[in-house]
């Protein structure tokens, strides 16, 4: 489906909890957050409905979200729903690798097709001091599992922080041509202001507003036609299409500010 601005929309992103076993310093306040009641977050069988109905629309890629999105019981039961509806080309799923050393295989298996995995340093001290209780070694065997279950084409997500650890992008695409991985530089921002993402060095994401192809859904149910908006719209599991289509029209030309909602109930 095109919105107003013939962009074509294909490309909806899942948040599947607010939930998160890391607490990043750029993502997550230290103390933690208020967590959303199990009776507020969306079933996977909700789910699916919603992505079936989204295919009709034109929607052909699912990326999986969170929060961390391996900490949702039984996630791999979700790819392999999301794997049997007919349209869905790709199902992707971004994570920080915490949990991959134990669940890639079944992921592989359920029919993830690629992952992104969020890795900003190489240097152990500094993970666990960016991620507040991370421990890298359990990322890096993270990122073995998934290659030796045969996962390819996966991407190394690096959010560039000025001063902390923008001397190691030379370090991280060494890391990925040794392991076939794709580094993909985010320029680190803040949802209060677009002006945020303006490039301070060269980065792949965010995307320019001009070519945006995407949609979210917030794991408590609601569409967001835009990442630094306030528009939400509340998907009516009676009416889905129209919630879907009430969203697409909604996306803004340009982005400006989201103050209602952090990163990690959005996906990013």
């Amino acid at each position: 489906m095109l919105d107003r601005f013939n962009r074509k929309i294909y490309y909806l992103r899942i948040s599947v909890t607010d939930r998160c076993n890391l607490r990043c310093t750029y993502c997550m306040p230290e103390t933690g957050i208020q967590l959303k009641n199990h009776s507020d977050i969306l079933s996977f069988e909700q789910i699916v409905s919603i992505v079936r109905e989204a295919v009709k629309l034109g929607i052909t890629k699912v990326r999986l979200t969170g929060g961390e999105p391996l900490i949702r019981k039984d996630i791999s039961s979700l790819v392999e729903q999301l794997r049997a509806v007919k349209g869905i080309r790709e199902i992707t799923l971004t994570t920080n690798g915490v949990l991959l050393e134990k669940m890639a295989e079944g992921l592989k298996k359920a029919g993830l097709d690629r992952l992104n995995i969020s890795l900003d340093t190489l240097d152990p001290e500094k993970y666990r001091c960016l991620t507040r209780i991370g421990n890298l070694d359990r990322v890096l065997r993270g990122i073995d599992a998934a290659l030796e279950v045969g996962f390819r084409n996966t991407k190394l997500n690096m959010v560039l922080i000025p001063g902390v650890n923008t001397d190691e992008v030379e370090a991280l695409k060494r890391f990925c041509l040794e392991k076939g991985l794709r580094l993909q530089r985010i320029n680190q921002y803040s949802l209060s202001a677009i002006t945020s993402i303006e490039r301070q060095f060269t980065t792949e994401r965010p995307l320019n507003c001009s070519i945006c192809n995407r949609i979210r859904l917030t794991a408590d149910g609601f569409i967001k036609p835009c990442l630094f908006s306030n528009i939400e719209i509340p998907v009516n599991l009676d009416h889905i299409g129209d919630s879907l289509r009430q969203a697409i029209v909604n996306k803004p030309e340009c982005g400006t500010c989201c103050s209602s909602r952090e990163n990690w109930q959005i996906g990013g």
